[in-house]
């Protein structure tokens, strides 16, 4: 099968197109015929092994030395259940399938094993597999902080780092729960959130939303670059500051203080549950969230793509197909 293999770290041109192969899957597993899948910043940030300095020596333990131990990245896919294992019962041969790999990786690939108790659901009938690769990972982070908040009706929420997959899954939640949301990020993101729900956005570039006297009941930083105090000094009485960056540099920020007189600081990473992904479908499938879907490249690409999205200018979602 082809995969797409990062030979060592180092920038996106360690990737390379090889030929490996085929996987069985165990008792317990599923092997799913990858169709879709995506480039976030955690397949980036392993890849460059981009992390902090103190950390660097530990992850490489974890990661691999001199290269991933773990060489197929990708943390979404989306396809089809080619064959089950002889214990699993939950999916069957034509399903067609998305979920999330965690530490497992591997969705760069035509052929994908994982255990069928992952965070794995079928796609509901009106999505494709490049919108379906795309709710995964940046859906449950969303619903993971979103709910520690319990957003009632008519609070007010902000969304920092809107536009990426996790902050467009976070807005269209928010809304769902009744929130006034105001996002942020960069101005070509702006007509973009505005679409999916966004009831006011904010071009960080021009706008110091911790300088314009607005306070919120709910902020959820996904881009984690804001000034701390500043950002908590935006909360209510008794607000809640979600710091939910996926970037293992910014969940050692956990270790600040969890209240800031009476407002709560909450940080950690997401759980990636099978219900979590139940609910999000369920979502899907009521039309009640939205995939967003920028660019898409073949898996020939997928050094282009990961350069784009650390460009930064990705709106939503970067899909890779396997043609």
């Amino acid at each position: 099968m082809k995969a797409m293999v990062c030979t060592r770290y180092g920038p996106p041109e360690v990737l390379e197109l090889q030929q490996l192969d085929k996987p069985v899957p165990k008792a317990a597993e599923i092997l799913v015929k990858v169709r879709a899948s995506t480039v976030t910043a955690g397949d980036c940030e392993i890849r460059g092994f981009t992390f902090p300095v103190l950390l660097r020596i530990p992850l490489r333990l974890f990661f691999g030395v001199r290269k991933p131990r773990v060489n197929v990245l990708g943390q979404e896919f989306a396809g089809e259940v080619e064959a089950v294992g002889t214990e699993h019962t939950l999916f069957k041969k034509g399903d067609r399938v998305y979920g999330a790999t965690g530490l497992k990786l591997g969705a760069y690939a035509d052929y994908l094993c994982l255990p069928g108790s992952y965070a794995i659901a079928r796609i509901p009938e009106r999505l494709s597999f490049e919108e379906a690769a795309t709710i995964s990972t940046g859906g449950m982070n969303a619903l993971f902080f979103l709910q520690k908040a319990r957003i009632r009706a008519g609070q007010k929420v902000l969304v920092i780092g809107a536009g990426g997959s996790i902050g467009t899954v976070a807005v269209q939640l928010a809304k769902n729960s009744g929130a006034e949301v105001t996002a942020v990020d960069s101005s070509e993101k702006l007509d973009m959130l505005l679409s999916i729900g966004a009831d006011k956005v904010i071009d960080y570039r021009k706008e110091d939303f911790t300088a314009n006297g607005e306070t919120y009941d709910v902020i959820f930083d996904v881009a984690g670059k804001s000034p701390f105090s500043k950002t908590v000094n935006s909360l209510k009485s008794k607000g809640i500051y979600l710091m939910g960056n996926p970037s293992l540099a910014q969940m050692f920020r956990r270790l600040l203080p969890t209240k800031k007189g009476d407002r709560k600081i909450i940080a950690g990473a997401a759980d990636y549950k099978a219900e979590d992904l139940s609910y999000l479908n369920k979502l899907l499938a009521d039309g009640k969230i939205k995939p967003v879907v920028d660019q898409i490249f073949p898996l020939e690409q997928l050094r282009q793509a990961h350069h784009y999205v650390e460009s930064g200018v990705k709106k939503g979602n970067v899909v890779i197909i396997n043609q």
